[in-house]
């Protein structure tokens, strides 16, 4: 039995059983993976994957066993390379962020700027996707932590810690009437076309189930991927939106004007994301404790072995050391 060969489980089950993916991200071909899960299998004495002819279906009752073991055993192994590395070449190595629009066009680039500052051998590398996409990237160890928000599924292999709290304000073009309106109310809101995130992200949910529960039905428009995007539109007359106010830079958006719904709506809470039982080098755990300060590198580490259940309390808006 090989490490190599529970790696070629693992990959094939995170690519959705595609042997010919699995085997293209393991950079060999589709005929050698195969031919080693074959080999673990005949040692093992039992299937760890169904199959239908020559094409994978999925796990069988005992590969679920195997999945959840192998998962195990290639992360300590990657964390005995890191500890290999913690001391042999100390401050250099990589880190890889996987994160949303509004953490990596707001918040990121003042923290990196600092990071590259202390740990100038260390290459960075930033990675975009939806709360949902950054986490399977952590899953599957395409990166090393992802900072967003609730996802709509689980993710039982990974530590989610939250970081920061992002309160809401409604943006609109300059001489927009609600601008005007003494005191912002749901209502008042409901009465012009609102321009929300897509429904991927966790916070158009929430702000729409904000106007469910007072029995308002806004017209929602668009569904747009990132902070940059909503407000191109809103510039040009197409409606107003619900963002995080660190998204609007008063210097910038000199077409636009906010105001602060942060008694109407609960802020959003974003959160690290790291995988379970894994060996995390200094620089890594620094750079979490630069997006918050009560995340410090002792925290982090219990939190990861188990041994701290307590929730991190933030502060609203926080999110720059």
């Amino acid at each position: 039995m090989k490490i190599q060969q529970l790696r070629y489980v693992v990959e094939v089950f995170r690519h959705d059983n595609h042997l010919s993916a699995a085997a293209d991200f393991l950079n060999t071909s589709q005929s050698g993976v195969s031919k080693q899960i074959q080999l673990l299998e005949a040692e093992l004495g039992f299937a760890v994957f169904q199959r239908n002819r020559n094409r994978i279906l999925g796990l069988t009752e005992p590969g679920r066993r195997i999945m959840e073991i192998a998962q195990r055993v290639i992360g300590d192994f990657d964390s005995l390379k890191a500890v290999r590395d913690e001391f042999v070449t100390q401050d250099q190595g990589s880190l890889i962020i996987a994160t949303t629009h509004t953490p990596a066009r707001y918040i990121l680039p003042e923290i990196i700027e600092k990071f590259v500052g202390r740990y100038p051998m260390v290459k960075i590398g930033l990675r975009q996707g939806n709360p949902t996409q950054i986490c399977e990237m952590v899953d599957a160890g395409d990166a090393d932590l992802a900072i967003g928000t609730e996802t709509s599924q689980p993710f039982p292999n990974l530590v989610r810690m939250p970081c920061m709290q992002l309160s809401r304000c409604v943006v609109a073009k300059k001489g927009h009437p609600i601008l005007r309106a003494r005191q912002i109310t749901l209502s008042e809101i409901a009465k012009y076309p609102v321009i929300t995130h897509d429904p991927a992200f966790s916070g158009r949910w929430r702000v729409m189930e904000a106007f469910r529960r007072q029995g308002l039905n806004p017209q929602f428009i668009f569904g747009i991927v990132d902070a940059d995007v909503s407000k191109a539109y809103v510039e040009r007359g197409f409606g107003i939106a619900i963002l995080s106010a660190v998204s609007v830079d008063t210097k910038r958006d000199t077409g636009l004007q906010a105001r602060d719904v942060s008694h109407l709506l609960e802020p959003n809470t974003a959160y690290i994301s790291i995988r379970k039982n894994g060996y995390f080098r200094q620089f890594v755990l620094d750079f979490i404790n630069q997006i918050s300060p009560e995340l410090t590198p002792d925290r982090v580490v219990s939190l990861l072995n188990g041994s701290l259940k307590k929730t991190v309390r933030l502060k609203r808006d926080q999110h720059i050391v």
